[in-house]
C-alpha cells in the first residue's frame, strides 16, 4: 500500500515546493536571519535552475503576502511586445492563425488559436522585475544573498529529481517536431549527450543561467530589462524574427495589487484580480457557499464541485483580459445576488458551458512563513512546458509563451494587442479566517489550478483536513464539455465506486486517469493556534515542506 505523506510541524517557520532543493535554499534563507519574503523569493530563484521545465527566468510571477496585519497582492505578469498585433499573428500565420492547442483566454470565435510555441508566442518576462519588487517592499537581506544556491546549483550543477526528469523527456520529444532557428538554442542548454533530457539522478548544469542571475542579483534586475542582458535578449529576437525589443524591456513594471475575496463558511478565499484566473475559484466557492455539501451524497458532493467549477470558467473566460485595458466586472461577478443567480443553474445532471478547451501548464507553487507572522504565497511560471522553446544565447534560460493565452477573436476583452497582459493561469491563493490568517495555499497546473483550489479549500473547511491531508485527498479534473477526469484513488473503496457510478448517471464523462501531472501540484501551510505552522506538500511531485 502507499502511505500519505505526514504533515510537516514547525515552531518558527516554514517551506513548501515541488522541489526539494528548493524548499532548502528558502529554509537556509530563513534560518539566516531572512523573513517569509526573502525565503519565498531564495526558492522561486532556485526553482528556475532545478525544475526549468515549469518555471525559469524568463517567466511570469504572481504573489500574495500576509505582512502580519493585511494582504498584498504583485501582479508580476509580463505584457505582449509593441509589434503584436492580431494582424502581425495572422500575416505570420497565412491568415488562419494556429491550430487550437489548448492555450485559452476567450472563445475563438475564428476557429484559430495563438501560436503556443516560438516567437509569437513571448510576453516580456516579469518574474525579474517581480523578485526585485517584493524583496525592495519586504526582504531584510540584501537581495544578491538570495540568488547563492540557485546560482551554485546552476554552477557545479545538481542531480535532476524524478518528476522532472520525467516531464523533461516529454519537453525532448515535443522540442524535436519544431522547425526554426529560434529553437536551436534550447537543445543546446537543455539536452545532454546529443539531444536527449538528463536522467533522474543525473547531474545537470546550466552556467549560462549561473551567469544570467549574477547579473540581475548585482543589479537589482536592472539588467535585465535595461542593461546587458536585455541588450542580448532583444539582439537575439531581431537576429531570429522575434518581435521583442529593448523598449518592451525597459517599459515593463509590476503592479501591487488588492487581494479579491470570496466567503466560504466562515473563512474567506483570498485570490488575485484578473489578468489571472483567480476569479474562477472564487465563483465557484460562492456558488458552493449557498449549499449544504456536508449533507450530500458523495456523488452529489462532487457533481456540486463539478458544475460550480464549470460556471466559475464560464465566466473567467467570458470576461477575464488585462483591466488596464478593458473593464472587467470583477466586483459585479463576485456579489451574493449573481452567485444565486448562477446557482440556480445547477441540475441534477451534468451541464455543458462554452469555455475555450483547456491546457495543462507548466508552473511552480511555493509558500513561506517566519516567525514574526509574515506569510507568502506565489506562484511563478513559463506556462506550457518549456515555455516558447526560444532560448537567447548565451543567456541559459527560457522565454515564457504566455501570449498563447491572448484570443485572435477581436470582439472579444481578450484579443491579442500591443502592450497587454493576455489572460493568465497561474494563481496564489492565501486563506483566513474572521480575518485572521489560515495560510497560503495554492495548487499548480493550467486549467487545474482553480479546481485545485475549490478542493483543497473544501478538503480543509467542510471536511476538516490538514494541509497534508487535504492535498493526498485524490482529486478529479474538468476537463471539457461533460469531460471529467478523476485518480484512480478514488475508486479506491466501494463508496467512491459507487460515486463515480451515479457521476456517470448524472451524464458526466469519467475517465480514470492514472497520470498524476493531470491533477496539478500544491502546496499549504497552516498557522497553528498556539504559534508555529504546519505545511503540507503535494505528494504527487518531487517536492517537501520543510521547517525549523
Amino acid at each position: 500500500m502507499a502511505y500519505p505523506r505526514q504533515p510537516v510541524f514547525a515552531p518558527n517557520g516554514a517551506v513548501a515546493t515541488s522541489q526539494p532543493l528548493a524548499a532548502a535554499a528558502g529554509l537556509a534563507v530563513l534560518r539566516r536571519g531572512g523573513n517569509a519574503v526573502d525565503a519565498a523569493l531564495a526558492t522561486a530563484i532556485a526553482l528556475t535552475v532545478v525544475q526549468p521545465g515549469s518555471n525559469d527566468i524568463g517567466g511570469d510571477l504572481f504573489a500574495i503576502v500576509w505582512d502580519g496585519q493585511r494582504l498584498h497582492g504583485l501582479n508580476g505578469s509580463g505584457r505582449s511586445p509593441a509589434a503584436l498585433t492580431r494582424d502581425a499573428v495572422l500575416a505570420a500565420t497565412g491568415g488562419r492563425g494556429a491550430e487550437p492547442t489548448g492555450a485559452h483566454g476567450g472563445a475563438q470565435a475564428t476557429g484559430a488559436a495563438m501560436p503556443a510555441r516560438g516567437w509569437l508566442s513571448v510576453t516580456v518576462p516579469g518574474a525579474p522585475a517581480g523578485w526585485r519588487d517584493l524583496h525592495d517592499r519586504f526582504g531584510a537581506l540584501p537581495f544578491a544573498d538570495l540568488f547563492t544556491d540557485a546560482i551554485g546549483y546552476a554552477e557545479h550543477g545538481f542531480p535532476v529529481s524524478p518528476n522532472v526528469a520525467a516531464s523533461w523527456d516529454r519537453a525532448v520529444r515535443q522540442h524535436a517536431e519544431l522547425v526554426g532557428q529560434e529553437y536551436a538554442e534550447w537543445g543546446r542548454v537543455f539536452t545532454v549527450d546529443g539531444g536527449r533530457a538528463p536522467r533522474a539522478g543525473e547531474r545537470w548544469r546550466n552556467p549560462d543561467a549561473a551567469g544570467t542571475l549574477r547579473r540581475i542579483a548585482a543589479s537589482g534586475s536592472a539588467a535585465f530589462y535595461t542593461g546587458e542582458i536585455a541588450e542580448l535578449l532583444a539582439g537575439y529576437a531581431a537576429r531570429t524574427g522575434g518581435l521583442l525589443s529593448g523598449a518592451d524591456l525597459a517599459k515593463h513594471e509590476s503592479s501591487w495589487v488588492d487581494p479579491i475575496r470570496a466567503a466560504y463558511r466562515g473563512h474567506e478565499v483570498w485570490e488575485l484580480p484578473p489578468n489571472g484566473q483567480g476569479v474562477a475559484a472564487l465563483l465557484a466557492l460562492n456558488i458552493l457557499d449557498g449549499v449544504d455539501l456536508a449533507a450530500m451524497s458523495p456523488d452529489e458532493r462532487l457533481h456540486w464541485q463539478i458544475e460550480a467549477t464549470k460556471l466559475g470558467f464560464a465566466d473567467a473566460h467570458a470576461y477575464v483580459a488585462d483591466p488596464d485595458r478593458v473593464t472587467v466586472p470583477t466586483a459585479e461577478l463576485l456579489t451574493p445576488e449573481y452567485a444565486a443567480a448562477r446557482r440556480s443553474l445547477v441540475t441534477s445532471s451534468a451541464g455543458t458551458p462554452a469555455p475555450g478547451d483547456p491546457a495543462k501548464g507548466g508552473t511552480v507553487y511555493l509558500c513561506a512563513t517566519d516567525a514574526s507572522g509574515m506569510m507568502v504565497s506565489l506562484i511563478q511560471s513559463n506556462y506550457l512546458g518549456f515555455g516558447s522553446y526560444v532560448v537567447p544565447s548565451g543567456l541559459g534560460f527560457g522565454l515564457q509563451n504566455r501570449a498563447a493565452g491572448f484570443s485572435l477573436d477581436p470582439a472579444h476583452p481578450n484579443v491579442v494587442a500591443p502592450g497587454k497582459r493576455p489572460f493568465h493561469t497561474i494563481i496564489p491563493g492565501f486563506l483566513t479566517r474572521d480575518g485572521e490568517p489560515v495560510g497560503p495555499f495554492g495548487v499548480m497546473g493550467g486549467h487545474m489550478q482553480p479546481q485545485g483550489h475549490v478542493q483543497v479549500i473544501s478538503s480543509t473547511v467542510d471536511a476538516g483536513l490538514g494541509p497534508q491531508a487535504a492535498l493526498d485527498h485524490p482529486r478529479w479534473y474538468w476537463h471539457a464539455d461533460r469531460s471529467v477526469l478523476v485518480e484512480p484513488a478514488l475508486l479506491a473503496d466501494e463508496s467512491g465506486r459507487d460515486a463515480v457510478r451515479r457521476l456517470r448517471s448524472r451524464g458526466h464523462e469519467i475517465t480514470v486517469e492514472a497520470e498524476p501531472s493531470a491533477f496539478g501540484y500544491g502546496q499549504a501551510i497552516w498557522r497553528l493556534p498556539d504559534g508555529g505552522y504546519v505545511a503540507g506538500s503535494e505528494p504527487r511531485a518531487d517536492g517537501c515542506a520543510i521547517g525549523y
